[in-house]
């Protein structure tokens, strides 16, 4: 008999009898993958509950609140992005490229927590020695880390019911299955029942559980994405893995804010905070050179300082179309600031090549940077290098003016603390700042004033 198979969309999970080229919930493209349906078969969490103690109704007025709801993770960037520290009895998704640093992020976690918390490390990649390999390498002894090797579903829910853990990790996700089900491991039937049974465990046994999900460039089927609508938390661990540095983003979180980043470096002893993120984001920084301009933009409730450059190369263009690469920034938005320069600023763009990169592996997506990332490519295209210590900060309108952004006293701040002596402004927010100490305010009216102010002769 031909088991019966259905569509799963790997970006959101919607499922649907027959294949469709665009998903109808999420509008995602090409995302519909087919797999096999289980209907008689016992799903994880219905195991989860079935293992677990009952729960009775119970009255709203006679639920005691807890006196504790978080607990440090050990890691001041850590706690940031989850909006204060962990939160008891919740299901967070550490998602991210293999080889990022998810595994030892959480493995040092569980080093600096180990004093207070009874932890469960469940790998299913590793065996038990590989992992206390590289625990010996990150410096992690905890006393109250217990680590059990498994993927099977059953067998680590009843570990977990056995040894009452108060932190549950799993490592990873895509290795976990359920053997009722017909689908390999890694399926997005296996993904969506193994993460529901964790779930199941998390709420009724008070379990904080961390899961570890591996995502690649073309959105993998069993991807985090599936799974976002399902856990508390989405943490994304973001980096090229050349370079050091990694920034941990918060996609979602039902206990705190989503705009927090927590920035480390990847070093030989395991991941490193990094405290002051704008001193390492402007370190190696070119003096005097055209092409670049530093610019403060908000994530979260903390300032960052990131340098923008931009190049153009003259006379490209002749031999064939121009060539536009932006990294760091939104395509569109770049494409249209250049439309602005050669409309409103008077720059002859249209036959250059031009390239915009944001140094250090950040994403600008506030029109705060718009105004640093003119000056970029004004100063790369009159080849005059913009002074070394000036900032800019302003939206930039499709008429060239330059209009406020928020928080930009806080923006000021940041900038003089890092040794700026200028800052470009918009004109209309002259009378509601206060300059700081030492920095010295450029108000312009649209980006023809700030080029001729800011460019060097």
């Amino acid at each position: 008999m031909k088991s019966k198979t259905a569509f799963f969309c790997s970006d959101c999970g919607y499922e649907t009898p027959k294949w469709m080229g665009r998903c109808p919930v999420c509008g995602a493209w090409n995302t519909l993958v087919e797999a096999p349906v289980e209907e008689s078969k016992k799903s994880g969490a219905a195991q989860a509950k079935a293992r677990a103690p009952r729960s009775l109704p119970e009255k709203l007025v006679s639920i005691g609140e807890e006196t504790e709801l978080r607990f440090p993770t050990g890691f001041g960037e850590f706690d940031r992005v989850l909006g204060g520290g962990a939160v008891r009895g919740s299901l967070v998704l550490v998602g991210g490229a293999p080889g990022i640093g998810k595994s030892t992020l959480l493995l040092q976690f569980c080093g600096r927590i180990g004093a207070g918390e009874k932890i469960l490390y469940v790998t299913g990649e590793e065996s038990k020695s590989q992992l206390k390999m590289r625990a010996r390498r990150l410096g992690v002894a905890a006393e109250n880390l217990y680590v059990l090797a498994e993927t099977e579903l059953g067998e680590i829910v009843d570990a977990v019911n056995e040894l009452a853990p108060t932190v549950l990790i799993v490592d990873s996700i895509q290795t976990m299955y359920n053997p009722e089900l017909t689908s390999g491991p890694g399926s997005v039937a296996q993904v969506k029942d193994c993460t529901l049974a964790f779930m199941q465990l998390s709420k009724s046994a008070g379990v904080t559980t961390f899961i570890v999900g591996h995502v690649n460039k073309e959105g993998a089927i069993a991807g985090p994405k599936v799974l976002e609508h399902m856990v508390d938390c989405v943490l994304y661990f973001e980096g090229d893995r050349s370079q050091s540095y990694r920034i941990l983003r918060a996609a979602k979180n039902r206990f705190g804010s989503t705009n927090e980043i927590g920035v480390f470096d990847m070093a030989d002893s395991g991941l490193v905070e990094v405290e002051n993120p704008s001193e390492m984001l402007l370190s190696g920084r070119p003096k005097d050179a055209p092409g670049t301009c530093v610019t403060c933009v908000m994530e979260g409730s903390r300032p960052l300082l990131a340098e923008v450059q931009g190049l153009v190369a003259t006379g490209a263009g002749a031999q064939g179309p121009s060539r536009r690469n932006f990294n760091g920034v939104d395509y569109n938005r770049a494409a249209m600031l250049l439309a602005i320069l050669e409309k409103r600023g008077r720059l002859k763009l249209g036959g250059c090549d031009a390239y915009i990169n944001v140094v250090g592996g950040l994403y600008l997506d506030e029109p705060a940077a718009d105004l640093a990332t003119v000056l970029a490519v004004a100063s790369s295209y009159c080849d005059r290098p913009i002074s070394s210590e000036l900032a800019a900060v302003g939206e930039v309108g499709l008429t060239g003016e330059i209009r406020s952004v928020a928080a930009l006293g806080q923006r000021l701040s940041e900038i003089a603390r890092l040794g700026f002596t200028q800052c470009v402004i918009p004109f209309h927010a002259r009378g509601t700042v206060k300059a700081p100490k030492g920095l010295e305010l450029i108000p312009v009216h649209n980006i023809g004033e700030a080029i001729s102010a800011v460019l060097k002769k």
